[in-house]
């Protein structure tokens, strides 16, 4: 049961947000919304509330929610867009299409709202994803995160800090003199100092005892940018309190997180736009779904966690200048804005297409990548 529910419970919370920003924008601003749609194809549950009906697709795999547009038919196929026609018949003349038979207002219309409320709903659905990220890692941090002390947790065999003096239960009060009231006070004292004697107080019990470290410098590479630098190490782990931390210090770590997070994602497209990565590393849904299938396992924080990673992912991808993407819609309404009138219905629809053919190909990748990596996993299993 859980190969099912863990991935339709990751993609779909994901999708929901996502789906349910554009859709809140779009009621704010009055643009008339009849369908808000968890799935593709065919409807296995559906329910009309006032004028919108909510449905889960038979296909999990993403949602839209289809806004009134006059001018983009194609849409429709794509993301609930495009010209809205009456469904079935003895259709209630007081209800708008396509659940009655009266039509849409024009200044229900997408189009008729102005470029910012437009560019607002557009932007709204990588907005609640990264919102969805940022709630998450705030809250894994104040759940479960410990402020470091400042009593020595380990001492390494063999690094400086050891070859000094230091032993595991001692508390740093000073570093050169200068007192040390949190544990990043003096972290950023050995950073700056490889290769320099540094002066250590501690309290080892109640005795107080002075010692004298030289940390060494060490390579760190960043997860984020790639870039290395040499820092200062003497080969210690603090302690941890036994109480969380406070929601300043989890807002400001949850924040931190969810910056690292859009960053690698920038990083890694701009490693494979270089070259520098194969598009072979790629995942996919299958990939997905085994992730999420491992991380609900591993229990509710690594579930949570990537459930943040996958709503921030989502958030970035859909900010490219792809058309049929947030990012590519919102470069059409700001040409649009700057020529002065729309597009030619056929500039759209080569335009769709474009975007529709460049997204269907990366899908198949990514699904060959997974299918590979099963098969690869499979025949090295057998052959050990």
């Amino acid at each position: 049961m859980l190969v099912w529910l863990a991935p339709v419970f990751v993609l779909g919370l994901v999708v929901f947000v996502h789906e349910f920003g554009h859709f809140l924008a779009a009621k704010a601003f009055g643009v008339y919304a009849p369908r808000f749609s968890i799935g593709f194809g065919p409807a296995i549950a559906k329910k009309r509330i006032g004028e919108t009906e909510y449905r889960i697709g038979i296909l999990p795999i993403g949602g839209y929610v289809r806004m009134a547009s006059r001018l983009d038919e194609t849409g429709a196929a794509l993301e609930g867009g495009g010209e809205l026609q009456p469904e079935g018949e003895n259709l209630d003349p007081n209800q708008l299409v396509p659940f009655g038979s009266k039509p849409v207002p024009e200044n229900r219309w997408f189009e008729s709202k102005s470029l910012t409320a437009r560019l607002i709903i557009m932007l709204a659905g990588v907005t609640m994803n990264v919102l969805l990220g940022l709630v998450i890692n705030i809250s894994l941090v104040k759940i479960y995160e410990r402020a470091p002390t400042t009593r020595l947790n380990d001492v390494v065999a063999g690094k400086p800090a050891a070859a000094g003096g230091l032993q595991k239960g001692d508390s740093i009060v000073s570093v050169n003199d200068a007192p040390v009231n949190a544990w990043e006070d003096f972290v950023a004292v050995i950073k700056n100092s490889s290769g320099k004697a540094v002066s250590v107080g501690v309290l080892r019990g109640s005795l107080p005892v002075r010692v004298s470290v030289t940390p060494v410098a060490d390579t760190v590479t960043d997860p984020n940018t790639g870039l290395t630098s040499r820092e200062g190490r003497i080969g210690i782990a603090a302690g941890q309190s036994a109480t969380t931390v406070g929601i300043g210090r989890a807002i400001t770590d949850g924040g931190k997180a969810t910056v690292d997070m859009a960053t690698l994602v920038f990083t890694s497209l701009r490693r494979i736009v270089t070259r520098k990565t194969s598009v072979s590393e790629l995942g996919g849904p299958i990939l997905i779904a085994t992730t999420s299938v491992q991380a609900a396992r591993q229990g509710g924080s690594v579930l949570f966690y990537l459930i943040s990673l996958l709503s921030v992912n989502l958030a970035v991808f859909n900010l490219l200048p792809v058309p049929i993407l947030d990012g590519g819609q919102i470069v059409v309404q700001v040409v649009e804005a700057v020529r002065g009138q729309p597009l030619s219905d056929r500039a759209r629809e080569n335009v769709a297409r474009i975007g529709l053919a460049l997204i269907l190909t990366l899908f198949v990748m990514v699904t060959f990548n997974d299918i590979k990596r099963i098969i690869v996993g499979a025949v090295s299993g057998h052959a050990s």
